[in-house]
């Protein structure tokens, strides 16, 4: 089946989980699609389909399942309301070191699916998701061989559990696509960023694109076909080179 549903059990609970593999090809490696904050919607999961379709075999945690039934969200109209008491009290319930611990079990189950091709995984973060990418990959650094992160923001903070924290123990090639004028991931933050990536000879590629925050998210206000199209043909040629 090209989608699957299935429930994967982690240290908190119950995560739901979306499953999706090409219908003409048989498996392939291995990618986690960490989400972004409007949660799980039809955009995702047609996002989740398009890569699987490359050859992959998508796994869509729902990052929320601790705060239990939600949405689906349209974003359309989330944004003309108040985004953060909206999607505030769901994003509470996750963060980056929960989803450094719910991966040991996402990682577990893919090991025992007959259609994943060697141990080697990929991982794709959009927005709150980018962090969440290149944490999993630095705290599991023998799993994860790539990671792609769309639009991702506060990558370098004070926080504890900072994503610029993970990278002394990344392993993976990273490619980092960047909005232009992001407030999330600032100029000053970039550049902390990338220097603890240079730091940690971390192999790394960053592009800065001509678009706002979020502009891969086709159901998105601010969403560009253009930049979002090249993105996919970075995104695809990125884990063909390194999970291929």
């Amino acid at each position: 089946m090209p989608h699957e549903q299935i429930v994967i059990v982690t240290h908190e609970g119950e995560c739901k989980t979306h499953i999706f593999t090409s219908g003409d090809k048989p498996g392939g490696p291995a990618v986690v699609f960490y989400m972004d904050a409007g949660g799980i919607r039809p955009a995702v999961l047609a996002m989740a389909q398009r890569l699987a379709d490359a050859g992959f075999v998508v796994l869509l945690p729902d990052l929320f399942y601790r705060y239990g039934p939600y949405g689906p969200f349209d974003p359309q109209e989330v944004f003309k309301g108040d985004v953060r008491a909206i999607l505030g009290p769901l994003m509470a319930t996750t963060g980056i070191s929960r989803s450094v611990a719910d991966t040991e079990a996402f990682l577990t189950y893919l090991d025992t699916r007959t259609d994943v091709r060697g141990s080697k995984v990929g991982a794709v973060g959009f927005c709150m998701g980018g962090g969440m990418a290149i944490a999993a990959a630095g705290s599991w650094p023998d799993r994860f061989t790539a990671v792609a992160s769309f639009h991702g923001g506060n990558l370098a903070t004070d926080a504890v559990d900072s994503p610029h924290i993970f990278v002394d123990t990344l392993k993976a090639e990273l490619y980092m696509a960047v909005a232009e004028n992001d407030a999330s991931y600032p100029p000053s933050m970039a550049e902390q960023f990338e220097h603890s990536l240079t730091k940690a000879k971390v192999r790394y590629q960053t592009e800065i694109y001509s678009a706002a925050h979020g502009w891969m998210k086709p159901d998105f206000p601010v969403y560009d076909e253009e930049a979002a199209e090249y993105g996919w043909q970075q995104m695809l040629e990125f884990f063909s080179r390194t999970l291929g």
